[in-house]
């Protein structure tokens, strides 16, 4: 059976290596926000709603005024704001308080 090449064993040993550095991304590491079950990039408003259930409130809608700059809609729910381009999620922010409402003032 034929060995591998020197280049082929340097090749894998440096994937090896690199591999515990790519497996976690920076600012994952048990953050309590990456735990929680929060909605994900590019679910629609209705989809948000049947499994979120109802926002705790709605606040002012931002933009709109140009067509790069479109319609951000922000949603309120116990401890994270769900932030909507259109009308497709594009964040879901954790807030500092997870008992009420402590999400940015209009």
């Amino acid at each position: 059976m034929p060995r591998p090449s020197m280049f082929l064993r340097a090749t894998l040993l440096c994937c090896l290596l690199l591999l515990p550095c790519a497996a976690v991304p920076a600012g994952a590491q048990t953050s309590p926000a990456v735990a929680r079950d929060l909605p994900s990039r590019g679910m629609s408003m209705r989809q948000v709603r049947n499994r979120y259930g109802a926002p705790l409130g709605q606040l002012q809608a931002r933009g709109g005024q140009a067509p790069r700059q479109p319609v951000i809609h922000r949603w309120v729910y116990p401890g994270y704001i769900v932030y909507f381009e259109r009308s497709r999620v594009i964040h879901s922010v954790a807030t500092t308080s997870g008992d009420g409402i402590s999400a940015p003032t209009d």
